[in-house]
Order: structure tokens, then sequence, then C-alpha cells
């Protein structure tokens, strides 16, 4: 599988019947035809992958063209990848130059040797990509971990953003932050030197088929259509030499370090930030709205939106809304 090829369905299709597991369940292989039946193509062209150096890392960014347009970077959320944005990428492509990056240790990016990832090495990430690409000020979306990634470096560089949208993209809530650190810290240093040893000795998640891999896609999220499961998961993963298929994304992503930089410092960050900002919630989701939890406050120029029926993902949840939303802001 070659996943820089641009989503070709007759590509996805040839993997689909290459799985093993359709040999014997002739009713798996019919639903995933009739979902790549159902399924249109994504984009006519197509981005261009391209990579940029960061720390001595190669790391993957998509290109959807349109170079001399106004800027518009997206950034992915934790153990996904820049091709989750495609569908955003397709409706925003036509005013704005899309850049989509991958995270180090995810997508088509390398994974870092020791294991170890930080914000602050993935806010150098980003910083770097805006850099070599030579443009700027930029707008940015971002979800999860990539907004918290990107407030940090709109707080830093203040003048490189004209709008920022992060979706869910604070971290952990006051609460659990508290609940966290009511566990002395000897004992999590421990804990986490444990789960670390754990992570070195396993390997990546194996799996028989896109079949397999693509259930688990749907497992995780319940509001994605088949199309937008299928779509992740083909381009989400590697096909290993065995045959069988595992995620892209380091298995050391799973163990975060035990502390992150000072609250104090975060909320500088926060305050820092210059350009208009929206900060997105899914009314289903598990992540604290900074609007109930007092966050906000931290913030001077910053609005906050709950999407109702959507959770963590809720520009896949309520995409038409989504998008909307960025056309009216950005």
């Amino acid at each position: 599988m070659n996943p820089r090829e641009g989503g070709d369905l007759r590509q996805d299709s040839a993997l689909l019947q290459e799985a093993p597991a359709f040999a014997g369940d002739r009713n798996c292989k019919l639903r995933c035809e009739r979902i790549l039946a159902k399924a249109s193509p994504m984009h006519d062209t197509g981005p261009t992958s391209q990579t940029f150096i960061s720390q001595r890392l190669r790391l993957n960014y998509e290109d959807w063209g349109g170079r001399g347009k106004p800027p518009l970077v997206l950034v992915h959320g934790g153990r996904d990848h820049a091709r989750s944005w495609d569908w955003t990428a397709k409706a925003l492509r036509a005013d704005y130059h899309v850049i989509a990056m991958d995270h180090r240790g995810h997508g088509d990016s390398d994974w870092v040797s020791d294991g170890v990832y930080s914000a602050a090495d993935m806010v150098y990430d980003l910083a770097q990509l805006v850099h070599q690409l030579g443009v700027g000020p930029v707008r940015m979306v971002a979800h999860s971990m990539g907004g918290n990634v990107a407030l940090r470096y709109a707080g830093a560089f203040p003048d490189m953003l004209t709008k920022l949208v992060a979706i869910e993209g604070l971290g952990p809530s006051p609460e659990y932050r508290a609940k966290q650190r009511a566990v002395p810290y000897p004992e999590r240093l421990a804990e986490w030197i444990a789960k670390k040893r754990k992570a070195a000795g396993r390997s990546p998640r194996k799996y028989d088929s896109i079949e397999a891999a693509f259930a688990r896609m749907i497992e995780e999220n319940a509001y994605l259509t088949e199309e937008q499961a299928r779509h992740l998961t083909v381009h989400g993963i590697n096909r290993n030499e065995d045959g069988t298929y595992s995620w892209k994304f380091d298995p050391h992503l799973n163990v975060w370090p035990v502390e992150d930089i000072a609250d104090e410092f975060v909320e500088a960050l926060w305050g820092a930030i210059t350009c208009p900002t929206l900060l997105l919630y899914g009314a289903d989701s598990w992540a604290s709205n900074p609007e109930k939890d007092g966050r906000t406050v931290h913030f001077k120029t910053a609005e906050v939106i709950e999407f109702e029926k959507a959770g963590h993902w809720l520009h896949h949840d309520q995409f038409d809304r989504f998008i909307a939303t960025l056309r009216d802001f950005l």
C-alpha cells in the first residue's frame, strides 16, 4: 500500500481484495465492496506529499496546491494522520493554500529514536514547517493534541497567525490534573518507567486484514460513517512484510511524560495569543469545555462554540456545521 497516491479507490479496492479474512467470509467482503461502491474519490488530483526536516527527523506534509492563496495549516491530533483532513481540505482548497502536516511519530513522518514525544518538540516541528514553507502569517485549524501544539505556537509567535481554530485542544481539565497530582510524584514517575519499559518490548499491533483494522476504527468512534472510517483506516495503516497491517503511529505515543511544563507557563502562552481564536467542543465528548471549567479566563481573544451530537472528533461528526463555522470565521 502506498498512501502517497492520493487515495485512489482502485488501489483501496485491491487492498481489500487481498485481505486474508475475506477468503472465508463472503459477507465481510460484500460489506467492504458496498462501502467502496458508495464512496466517491475525495478529490480529483489529491494532495502532493512533501517532506521537511526538523531536529534531524524527516517529517511529512500534504500540499493541496494553490500557492499564492492565503495559507491554511491543518494540524491533526494524537494517533491520527494528515489525511484525516481530506474532507476539510477539499472543502476549502478553492479559497486557501491548504497544508496538512503529519506530526513526528504519526502518518508518514519519522518516529523518534528514543520513543519520547514532548509538546515542545512538536511546537518546534510546527514552527519549522511554517518557517520552511516561507509563508505567513497563516490561518491554522488544529485538533486535540494538534490543538494543544497550535495554541502554544500561537502564543510564542503571535505575529505568525491571523486566525486560529482549536478543536478540543486545551488538554486535560483542571479537575483531571488535580486528580493526577493527588498521586505522589515518585509513584507517578515509577509508573511511567514501568509503562515505558513495557512499551519498549511491545510490537505494533497487527491486523490480519484491513477489515479488522476498519472495525477497530469504527469501535473507536461510533459517529464515523463507514466511508469516513474506511478512508481513515486506509491512510492510517501500513502493510507489514508478513502481509498483516499495523497502524502507522509509534506505540510509544501511548505513554506520555509524567508532567508537562508548569500550568502557569501554558496559561502564559494562551494569554499571549493575539489573533481571533475559536475553541470548538463536542457536547458528547469526554473533553472538558473551557467555558465551563474556567480556562477561558486565560485567553484574550477566544470564543467557545459547542457542537451538539458530536464527540471528540467533531470535525467528522458534524462536518457540514464545522465547515460552515470555518467559512464564517476564517
